[in-house]
């Protein structure tokens, strides 16, 4: 250079530099003009080298950069061979701290990329990495200038990035020899390029700072505007980064982030229904429809290439402007799939065809964000995303599924409603998919007698027209499902409900699709952990997904059930009705579809809860014994229990169970078949039936004798009445009678009472009915049960001894009818089944007593002619701690036969005091 021009170029003020850069591009131009290429060279490398890398001298650095700026104007079209040496130093001066500096280095560049045009997007990298920071810049000039630069940019990544070659590429020119269709398959690489720039995209994702934020999502979206492009395609790279943008407070940084991710969203969707029509095509026009080379369609798309690049020169930089036409272009997108896949038959290429976007890393970044995210705008978005995947790749997600449940069933219990409902559609979408697919087992499995029900807080009712929807929904293909599928915010469970009643197996399933299987054991383990949390709604729904795949693969189920049967048997002592409601028809669809010694395990680790678990027998045990009755055999389960607890050693708890089990087989509508059964003991069956219950229900003499009313056997019912004689009466054992007599009322004795107008076929009943009238306390019971007989009197006292054969002996034993004598004649041995109850009885007495010397540390044994007295004693102690000890209370007054049975139980206690008065005096 001359040396004037060195001198401007280094002078502090900025238009003497200009003026040196002014006589710069001059001397340039004429250089140019005379071929001197040595000299301009010569003349950039002292720009580079001597100006612009001066560190420690900021005004020739500025020179430097003003001096390169006016060269490559000078050059023009020549600039090409030159940017290797004159794009460095420019893009070294953004990073230095003088804000001049950078400032300079913006203006400098923005002249460069100006004349370079396309060619400057071979340094695309290092100068959008450049940008990166400037857009971050705390100056604002700089600030101001890197926007400008960055305008520039985009207009020309618009123009040119997706077909531009580079002049120092196209100088290679192929051999002559060479065929027309070698030329078209050789193609020189294109100055920008994807790949490259991805990795960077992927490191720079990760940013905080929400105008560098901004600035990455107007380039994302932009390049996803180009559609020869195809950055769907290394979607996967950055999409977490932008679900971490949702989380930003900046508002701008958030809105437009989300504009970006619906684009991508409705682009994948538009590939997704541009493949299927294609495939549709094929298949409905056959193999027979020509298909074009791939240079054919290579050389087609990039005439439709450059179509686009002419639509787009009306394209507005500004990135504000772009965004404000975002939707509108969406839309179009969305308009456009019709007319695209009708032609899709005719073997023409199709924008989207060929383009791959990776479905399972984008669920696999979907899940992860699902699982570590709190941010209420990223869920919603991610919940958005994979219901929306149901429509374009449901197979994938079948590898997702475990995963998914893990954080789909906690999120429908989430305080945010939006949230709620975003997961509830999800897991019906779920659910759906899995009952879509090929059922397990070869034949259908039989359904439960009746649907338990669901409470009204728990599900609202499901309309048959939903209902209907969602079933031709998952019969027909995924992409026609119907797009209003909304959920009320009231019925957040509502869908638990509806997969109950679509997975009986008496529908049609619908034809198997090719995927890959379902992990069961992942699956159910992670649905187990969900019996822990802490709302209800999620653990219904655990326990119905459990219900639904055991439907669909019971043995792929009962090979792993070791791990789940005790979560589901501790899971019946939850709070929540639902919840041990559907856990009951979980545990009988198991049983029901496993062999014996499988239900008989199920129902000793039933009464093993129970007896660790008091507290769950008195609050649930009726609840768990009728529902098991309403979806398994009533007479198993019965059966079943009854040989357990004849085995069982813990007399109390068998006489506590059995105790429950009669009051379930008296009350129970559930069990009024059972009843009719037991009262029908002329068949074989019954007469076993009978006897299995005889036998385990001796722990509880109260219900062994009401056992025997139910089976109108009513002279074994007076025996048991004389062994009564000889029990210790304690409290517990007179409110039970006090309960059989307020039962006795009840419509299940109908027939009972109905048969005291028939005493001479019935002549036990009236002196069972007097000996429970004989073993009350003077109590409203009583005097209930006096009045029932009181009404019949008349004839009771007449029949009241059968006529006997004057030749049989007095003392033969039982007076058996003969009703009784073909009962006997058929197989049952009422003596020996009179012994098993005493000596049950004995065990029982003898456990008891070792219990309370144990208790009270006695010191001597209480006389056997005192035991009743002190047990009856003790018991009223305990249960009237603040009565006066040591006083006998006269019996009380016989009540009216309205009194309730609340005051009748109340008159206990001084009824076990005056027994035990009366028997001392005696």
């Amino acid at each position: 250079m001359d040396a004037n021009i060195q001198k401007a170029l280094n002078d502090k003020l900025y238009d003497k530099r200009k003026s040196g850069a002014l006589e710069l591009e001059a001397l340039i131009r004429e250089s140019l003009a005379a071929n001197d290429h040595d000299r301009i060279a010569k003349i950039v490398h002292e720009l580079c080298h001597d100006y612009a890398y001066a560190v420690h001298q900021p005004h020739a650095r500025n020179g430097g950069l003003i001096g390169l700026a006016a060269a490559s104007i000078a050059l023009g079209s020549e600039v090409a061979r030159h940017l290797e040496e004159i794009v460095p130093p420019v893009l070294a001066c953004f990073s230095d701290q003088d804000a001049r500096v950078r400032y300079y280095a913006c203006e400098s560049m923005y002249n460069i990329a100006k004349v370079a045009k396309g060619e400057i997007l071979i340094y695309f990298n290092d100068v959008f990495d450049a940008l990166c920071k400037l857009a971050a810049d705390n100056e604002l000039s700089v600030k101001n200038g890197a926007e400008l630069l960055d305008r520039l940019i985009k207009d020309i990544v618009s123009e040119s990035s997706a077909s531009y070659v580079s002049v120092l590429h196209t100088s290679e020119q192929p051999d002559s020899d060479s065929t027309k269709d070698d030329v078209v398959s050789i193609e020189p690489p294109t100055a920008f390029s994807l790949a490259r720039f991805v990795p960077l995209l992927q490191e720079r994702i990760n940013v905080i700072n929400p105008f560098t934020r901004t600035f990455l999502v107007s380039w994302i979206t932009l390049l996803d505007s180009i559609p020869d492009l195809e950055l769907v395609s290394y979607l996967p790279s950055f999409l977490g980064g932008l679900f971490k943008f949702l989380s930003d407070p900046n508002q701008d940084v958030h809105n437009t982030t989300q504009v970006a991710l619906d684009r991508f969203l409705a682009e994948i969707k538009k590939i997704s229904r541009i493949k299927k029509g294609i495939a549709e095509s094929r298949r409905s026009h056959g193999d027979d429809a020509p298909r074009r080379s791939d240079s054919s369609m290579k050389s087609e798309k990039s005439s439709r290439s450059a179509r686009s690049v002419a639509s787009r020169d009306s394209l507005q930089p500004d990135a504000e402007a772009r965004k404000d036409g975002q939707a509108e272009s969406i839309a179009e997108s969305e308009s456009d799939t019709a007319n695209e896949d009708s032609s899709s038959g005719d073997g023409d290429w199709v924008p989207g065809q060929d383009v791959q976007v990776d479905h399972p890393k984008i669920l696999d970044i979907l899940v992860t964000f699902l699982s570590e995210s709190s941010d209420q705008e990223i869920q919603l978005t991610v919940l958005r995303w994979i219901d929306t995947l149901f429509e374009i790749c449901p197979e994938d997600i079948l590898l997702f599924v475990p995963r998914l449940l893990s954080q789909v069933l906690p999120a429908m219990s989430s305080d945010v409603e939006q949230v709620c409902q975003a997961a509830n559609r999800v897991n019906t979408s779920l659910m759906e998919y899995i009952v879509s697919l090929s059922n397990d087992s070869q034949k259908a499995i039989e359904p439960p007698p009746t649907l338990l029900a669901v409470p009204s807080t728990v599900a609202s009712a499901v309309k048959e027209g939903s209902l209907q929807e969602r079933r031709e929904s998952t019969v027909s293909s995924r992409g026609s499902r119907p797009p209003n599928r909304e959920l009320a915010p009231e019925s957040r469970t509502a869908t638990v409900t509806d997969a109950l009643a679509s997975t009986t197996p008496d529908e049609s399933p619908p034809a198997p699709r090719p995927s890959t299987d379902l992990d069961y054991e992942a699956a159910v383990n992670a649905l187990t952990l969900q019996f822990l949390n802490e709302h209800e709604a999620t653990r219904v729904a655990a326990l119905a997904w459990l219900i639904m795949l055991h439907r669909k693969a019971p043995r792929k189920l009962l090979a792993i059930n070791d791990g789940t049967f005790p979560a589901l048997l501790k899971t019946l002592s939850d709070p929540s009705e639902a919840v041990v409601t559907r856990d009951l028809l979980l545990l009988s669809q198991i049983s029901r579809n496993s062999d014996d010694s499988y239900f008989t395990s199920f129902m000793v680790n039933l009464l093993k809860l129970f007896c660790t678990d008091r507290r769950l027998l008195e609050t649930r045990g009726n609840l768990i014994i009728r529902q098991l009755c309403v979806s398994l055999s009533a007479e198993r389960i019965y059966r079943t229990l009854a040989d357990c607890l004849e085995k069982d050693e813990d007399v109390e708890f068998a006489s506590i169970m059995v105790q429950n089990l009669n009051n379930n087989l008296i009350t129970a509508p559930e069990l009024a078949d059972l009843r009719k059964r037991l009262r029908n003991m002329e068949t074989r069956d019954g007469q076993t039936f009978f006897v299995t219950l005889f036998k385990s229900w001796c722990h509880n003499a109260v219900a062994t004798f009401s056992l025997c009313l139910l089976a109108q056997a009513y002279e074994q019912a007076y025996n048991l009445l004389q062994i009564f004689g000889d029990l210790e009466m304690t409290v517990n054992m007179l409110i039970q009678i006090d309960k059989l007599v307020q039962l006795l009322e009840s419509p299940v004795f109908t027939y009972l009472r109905l048969q005291l107008l028939e005493p001479e076929r019935y002549p036990h009943l009236y002196k069972c009915l007097y000996g429970l009238l004989m073993l009350l306390p003077q109590s409203s019971a009583f005097a209930a049960l006096k009045n029932r007989l009181n009404s019949v009197s008349a004839i009771g006292y007449l029949h009241t001894v059968p006529r006997t054969n004057p030749a049989t002996p007095a003392s033969s034993g039982f007076e058996r009818s003969n009703r009784l004598k073909a009962r006997e004649d058929g197989g049952i041995r009422w003596v020996e089944l009179l012994e098993k109850f005493k000596a049950v009885q004995e065990k029982a007495r003898r456990s008891q007593r070792g219990v309370s010397l144990d208790d009270d540390d006695a010191s001597a044994v209480v006389p056997k002619e005192n035991r009743a007295v002190a047990d009856v004693a003790g018991n009223e102690r305990n249960t009237r701690p603040n009565s006066a000890q040591g006083t006998n209370r006269p019996p009380p007054q016989p009540a009216s036969s309205g009194t309730k049975a609340k005051s009748s139980l109340s008159n206990l206690g001084r009824f076990a005091g005056g027994v035990g008065g009366r028997k001392s005096k005696k």
